[in-house]
């Protein structure tokens, strides 16, 4: 679907260009004429739209209603849908933030001791996977064992 403002400049070129009427312009862009004649009576909001746009540059992680929000504060009389309007048609958005950096694989449970004083120690096995011929790919297994197994203090 195309807009009238593309429509519009569509019949304005074939006008300047071809040296067409205005009739003929209208019927081959597939515009209606009363729709070309078309002038806006609101008013273009210059002003409005410029200190929309450096709020939103200012504040980056602001969408339109806290924006609208600091326009009151400024003494902006407009409302909160005009304020919508022009944000979308100036084409703001809230910026994203960047991603954090997530860990790779899962981590491993701490092992809460059987004792006081106790001390694990752990160490990672592999062995290759037999058959299905990929090379690299390993069985990985934990091996635990207490660092001090027959270590008891008597006196």
């Amino acid at each position: 679907m195309v807009t009238p403002v593309v429509k519009r400049e569509a019949v304005a070129h074939l006008k300047g260009f071809f040296g067409l009427s205005e009739r003929r312009a209208c019927q081959i862009a597939g515009a209606d004429r009363k729709m070309v004649r078309y002038q806006s009576p609101r008013a273009p909001d210059t002003a409005l739209r410029g200190r929309l746009r450096d709020l939103a540059n200012e504040r980056r992680r602001f969408g339109y209603r806290r924006l609208f929000i600091l326009l009151r504060r400024e003494g902006e009389p407009s409302g909160i849908n005009r304020i919508y309007r022009l944000y979308s048609e100036e084409g703001l958005t809230v910026r994203k933030r960047k991603a954090r950096r997530k860990a790779i694989g899962t981590r491993a449970p701490i092992l809460i001791e059987a004792r006081a004083n106790a001390r694990s120690l752990s160490r990672f096995a592999g062995k290759p996977l037999p058959g299905n011929g990929i090379a690299g790919l390993r069985a990985r297994s934990v091996r635990l064992r207490t660092a001090f197994p027959h270590f008891e203090c008597g006196g």
